[in-house]
């Protein structure tokens, strides 16, 4: 089954998603060039703080506390040095830190050493350098598990759409060097099914065709922020996750043949999105 993941800094909502089986809570503190590689598009931008990280804290008992901090940088007047911020993180309770947007074998080393074995860690590969060089971090042993970032990896790649990067190769590309390790990796996010630009169905099942074993639930599965009855936003989730766990089931009969017509559907699919797309 996917390990799924909901980004939120609302304890009743972290709470509601814990009992229904949502493996990871995700805090997102990542704002440093954010804005500027994202600015005017509809995505989540967050702006956790380390105060949300511990009051999440406080309401887990079985899922895992996700952190995803600052992209590497140094001290300056307006924001302390990653090592400050990646410290005080592990310091509230954060059980895994994610380091995003970077570009360098010394980004990684640096991300490493700050963390120092007192959390897990996993690599966001989201920028074009992260994927050249995924070779050279993979033989790292203090990598725990790697996260394919498909919306600022199209982005950067000037892409219409960010499964485009499913259907070309790509994501098949690095799981398969990933799949070497055995290191764990997820991508991208999917949506409730029936619901989502490209189906969540076609997304989950792609998931177990490569060997995905994470998945990120989007804000198309459950904006929160939208939906002011919390009872509501229990019921969503309470029969979402479960329809998502149902439908993965039926996927551990699914023949290579079935898996590969999923594919080929996909592919179908995002070349008519992208078309779409550059019509308008």
């Amino acid at each position: 089954m996917l390990n799924l993941f909901y980004i939120t800094n609302r304890p009743v909502i972290a709470t509601i998603a814990q009992e229904v089986g949502v493996d990871r809570i995700f805090i997102d503190m990542e704002y440093i060039g954010k804005d500027a590689r994202q600015g005017g598009m509809d995505t989540v931008q967050n702006h956790h703080t380390v105060t949300d990280v511990a009051n999440i804290r406080e309401v887990l008992t079985s899922s895992e506390l996700l952190v995803r901090v600052n992209p590497i940088h140094n001290k300056t007047v307006n924001f302390e040095s990653s090592e400050d911020e990646i410290l005080r993180t592990i310091d509230v309770g954060a059980d895994i830190i994610m380091l995003p947007m970077y570009k360098t074998v010394a980004e990684v080393e640096r991300f490493l050493k700050a963390v120092d074995g007192r959390a897990k860690t996993m690599l966001l590969a989201e920028t074009p350098e992260a994927c050249a060089m995924m070779d050279e971090v993979l033989k790292t042993q203090e990598v725990d598990e790697l996260y394919l970032g498909l919306n600022d990896l199209h982005l950067a790649l000037g892409m219409k759409f960010m499964f485009q990067l499913l259907v070309d190769g790509t994501v098949d590309k690095l799981a398969s060097k990933i799949k070497a390790t055995g290191k764990p990796f997820g991508f991208g996010g999917i949506a409730r099914l029936g619901y989502g630009i490209l189906p969540a169905e076609r997304i989950i099942t792609e998931h177990y065709r490569i060997g995905s074993t994470r998945a990120i639930l989007s804000r198309s599965f459950c904006n929160a922020d939208k939906v002011e009855n919390v009872e509501e936003i229990h019921q969503i989730f309470m029969s979402e996750v479960a329809k998502i766990r149902e439908f993965e089931n039926s996927l551990l009969d699914y023949t290579s043949e079935q898996l590969e017509e999923n594919r080929l559907e996909t592919i179908c699919l995002t070349n008519q999105i992208v078309e779409a797309i550059s019509k308008k």
